[in-house]
């Protein structure tokens, strides 16, 4: 006959007790070991290239570009007023001398006025020449005591007046002179006429502007250039000008101005563009100017990327911490490419640049090891 084991209650409640203790810490240590493997394999990184940002002489090209306009512009005005032109001698595009009759304005009204006057002045001259020589004999007079001294001042103060009248009509002569000369409008400079408001028969007024001229037939681009690349531009520089219309030409860098305008942040290189160009005043073109081998911070083409449609490369820090630095791509090569805004010396992601964030931390991959040379096959041992 079978014996059944009696507990006693306390008894019975002591085991329950223990029991339920190991299950406990049979669950806890489970986790604990499950936290520790956690904290043991750490937070992954990823594995990039690097390379550092060197400072080299670069040659140079800036694009700009602008209007074409005059080198020196000239007005062409009538001096004398109220003249009807009766000649017209130039039309735009004819290329003038310097003193080359423009217009011929009518001088019939000057021509009779200046007869008049040199008449003036040939009645003056023979007053004077008889006011002279009545002096002379008033003050012989006066000498030997037949003349009074009242007559003598007389024949003076009339000699006196004699001589300003005299002045006087060569003066009336010299006016209507210049004005007859001012009848013919004749070319300032040397150039090439670019506007013409002046027909035949037109009243001419004083003042009003009757042709505009290219001084010396000369022509220059006004490149409007970035702030950024007005420091690598110099006076004699020479450029490259393309038109829409494809009509290349050369030039040369005459002056950089020294002011930007503040809105729209560009100033501008005054290109004097060679003789023979075929461009036109007004005409909007291109230039490439050669500014020479510029001390430059360049990187590898690799580790440009955009992001937010800004340039920029990922910098590491002494932690191996990668954070995005804007850049301005100032030239792209194939295997390098110039920038600003970062110094010679700094580090930066080449491969894998693409996949990180700001702040990621990298593992910085060596540089790949020049490949052994095949070592030579061995020998197939001898059959036994």
């Amino acid at each position: 006959m079978a014996h059944i084991l009696r507990i006693p209650g306390a008894a019975s409640a002591l085991l329950l007790a223990t029991a339920a203790a190991l299950t406990l810490s049979a669950c806890g240590g489970g986790d604990e070991k499950s936290k520790a493997g956690a904290g043991s394999a750490g937070a992954s990184r990823q594995t990039v290239t690097a390379a550092t940002a060197a400072s080299v002489a670069l040659p140079r090209t800036i694009v700009a570009s602008g209007t074409v306009s005059a080198w020196e512009e000239v007005p062409v005005g009538a001096e004398a007023g109220g003249l009807t032109a009766v000649g017209v001698y130039v039309d735009e595009g004819s290329y003038v001398r310097q003193g080359q009759v423009l217009v011929k304005l009518n001088d019939a009204l000057l021509q009779a006025q200046l007869r008049q006057q040199q008449a003036g002045v040939q009645t003056a001259e023979a007053n004077a020449a008889r006011d002279d020589a009545a002096l002379g004999r008033a003050q012989e007079l006066k000498s030997r005591g037949f003349l009074s001294q009242a007559s003598l001042d007389t024949a003076l103060a009339n000699q006196r007046a004699s001589q300003a009248n005299l002045a006087s009509a060569r003066a009336s002569l010299s006016e209507t002179r210049t004005r007859l000369s001012q009848s013919e409008i004749k070319a300032p400079v040397s150039g090439l006429i670019i506007s013409r408001n002046v027909t035949r028969g037109q009243i001419v007024e004083a003042g009003t502007q009757l042709f505009r001229m290219v001084r010396d037939g000369r022509l220059e681009l006004d490149a409007q250039v970035p702030e950024t690349d007005l420091p690598a531009l110099r006076a004699g520089q020479t450029a490259t000008i393309t038109s829409n219309e494809g009509v290349a030409t050369s030039g040369t860098v005459r002056i950089v101005t020294p002011e930007v305008d503040a809105q729209t942040r560009l100033g501008v290189a005054r290109i004097t563009l060679s003789p023979g160009s075929g461009l036109k005043p007004g005409m909007f073109a291109r230039a490439s100017i050669n500014a020479g081998a510029q001390p430059t911070t360049v990187v590898p083409t690799g580790a440009v990327l955009y992001r937010n449609n800004k340039s920029g490369v990922f910098v590491l820090d002494q932690q191996s911490g990668a954070h995005f630095r804007p850049v301005t791509v100032l030239s792209r090569q194939d295997d390098q490419t110039s920038v600003s805004g970062i110094e010679p010396g700094v580090r930066v992601v080449v491969e894998g640049a693409g996949f990180l964030n700001e702040g990621d931390k990298v593992t910085v991959a060596a540089a790949p090891a020049a490949a052994p040379a095949a070592a030579p096959a061995a020998a197939a041992p001898a059959a036994k």
